[in-house]
């Protein structure tokens, strides 16, 4: 029985790397898993590394194709569209029930977090940023105190870390972010909810709207002749009109 609790410690400890790296982008969308070399790399068996990877499949991080093994998956705009409407419904009711449950005391631990969250907007600091953004997030879930929906919000954030924080690439977007945490913020200070869903619905909508930015131009980049896409020197002012940046 101790061998057998062992063992499964060891494929969730190992789903844990593996999922952190992908988070870091060490693994990048789209790469095949070498098995061989992460076995050696860990010290492991091709088992726990296998179960491992069972685990990243049921939550989307990795897919699996037949006679050619695991790859890190990747998000497509399709996917994206699917996905950031829900995210924003659930992130919108934790923010609701924040404003309505929220202490003194609570207010007082979210103060510095947007005081640090400033801070990094204004000097730029994108990866920096982007963590202490990911704390706020956790922070005003766990005031809601609802597991049945921090479960889901957790599943989806999960499949939203493949894109990371591209949206932060946007010119604008950081500062437009950090705005809009402190708009959310200060609803949640009020104790008025329905502006603290409101203004979070909108804050993860127009993550996506710059990331649909991006995706143009990208696609701009790869097909400079291709026509309906503002040429390269008007892209700030698409992203202006899709982002409120």
């Amino acid at each position: 029985m101790a061998t057998r609790i062992v063992q499964q410690v060891l494929y969730l400890e190992v789903a844990n790397r593996l999922r952190a790296s992908i988070q870091a982008g060490e693994l990048a969308a789209g790469e095949w898993i070498d098995e061989v070399r992460l076995t050696q790399e860990m010290g492991i068996s091709r088992t726990p590394l296998r179960e491992a990877l069972k685990v990243l499949v049921s939550e989307g991080l990795v897919r699996l194709e037949p006679r050619r093994g695991c790859f890190v998956n990747q998000l497509a705009e399709r996917d994206l569209d699917d996905i950031f409407p829900l995210m924003a419904m659930l992130e919108g009711r934790c923010a609701y029930e924040a404003a309505r449950k929220a202490t003194d005391a609570d207010l007082q631990q979210l103060e510095p977090l947007h005081d640090r969250l400033r801070e990094l907007a204004a000097g730029g600091q994108v990866d920096q940023y982007y963590a202490a953004n990911a704390v706020i997030h956790e922070a005003i879930q766990a005031l809601a105190d609802n597991r049945w929906l921090s479960d889901l919000i957790d599943g989806l954030r999960q499949v939203l870390s493949l894109s990371r924080h591209k949206s932060l690439a946007l010119p604008g977007r950081v500062a437009q972010s950090c705005a809009e945490h402190l708009a959310i913020f200060a609803a949640i200070k009020a104790r008025d909810p329905d502006a603290a869903d409101r203004l979070t619905r909108e804050h993860l909508m127009r993550q996506l709207d710059a990331l649909h930015v991006l995706a143009k131009r990208d696609t701009l980049s790869q097909n400079p002749l291709q026509p309906g896409i503002a040429p390269q020197g008007d892209t700030t002012e698409v992203a202006t009109q899709n982002t409120g940046e």
